[in-house]
Order: structure tokens, then sequence, then C-alpha cells
């Protein structure tokens, strides 16, 4: 048996490769998204998708050049007319609001490409008690297998 799939979604990507914070919870954050990356790389087959590759393009640009240099090694899914498909039905059935299309989108290339994982720090919308069980039973109607919803310390729990 393989390594299961996991889809990074841009916000990890963000917090590791960010400036320390002066805000705690961001600092928590990013120390533990720092501590977990090197397992999520032996533990797990990683994907972005373009639309990380996007998203991680924007801001300032050393910012920016931080982020792309930490996915730089991990595979990119495409976005296909398959998962735009996907993302604008998650939005009609009103799971994600239409102005945060994005993350109906990274939702959706994650169940599309047969990721077991989308791992994210946005609670949100994607990493969210009152809409992930939706969101999953949702995504299962329309006959795609749910990526797990969660943040790198619930997939991985403490890394001491």
């Amino acid at each position: 048996m393989g390594k299961q799939k996991i889809y990074i979604e841009t916000s990890v990507v963000s917090y590791y490769a960010s400036r320390p914070s002066r805000d705690l919870i961001v600092a928590a954050r990013q120390e533990t998204t720092r501590e977990l990356w090197p397992m999520l790389a032996n533990r797990f087959d990683r994907y972005i998708s373009m639309l990380v590759l996007m998203e991680a393009n924007k801001g300032d640009t050393t910012a920016a050049d931080e982020r792309k240099q930490a996915i730089s090694d991990i595979p990119v899914l495409d976005i296909t007319q398959e998962s735009e498909s996907l993302a604008e039905a998650i939005i009609r059935e009103g799971l994600i609001p239409e102005r945060f299309g994005e993350d109906s989108l990274h939702i959706a290339l994650a169940a599309v490409n047969g990721m077991d994982y989308l791992v994210t720090w946005n609670f949100r919308h994607l990493n969210n008690a009152l809409t992930k069980t939706h969101i999953t039973r949702f995504i299962e109607k329309q006959g795609y297998g749910a990526p797990v919803l969660c943040s790198p310390d619930e997939l991985l729990g403490d890394p001491s």
C-alpha cells in the first residue's frame, strides 16, 4: 500500500514560509507548521494545485519567493473543467460563499484528484466543524471520495 495523498492548501504554505509573527496564535501555527512540514513529506504523497501556486505568488515579492521555494518540489495538480464544475456546485449548494470561490476550488481539486486529506489553516470555510460534514456529504453525493479536511496538527497530532 502506498502513502496516502495529501493536498496542501495555501494557508499551510503561507504559515510555513512566513516571517515570525508577534501574534501568539499565528506564531503557534507557524511553529507547528514548521515542525510538521518534514513529517508531511515523509508520511504522505504531497500535492498542491495551480491555484496554490497562483495564491502563493501574491503579495510581497520576497515572501512570494519564499512560498514558491517551499513548494518547488511538490507535484502540481491542474485546474480542470471537472474540478471547476464541482467547485461551482459547492457554491450553488451554499456550502462556501461565492466570494470565497477559491476555497470551493481547493476542495474540488482535492476531491477530483482522489486526495485522502486536505490540510489547511483556514477555519472559516474549509476546516469548520459547522460546514465540513455538509461538504463531505455533498462531495460523496457527487460521486467522489471526500478528503478529510483538517489542520496540520489535527492530521499528525503533537509532534513531541
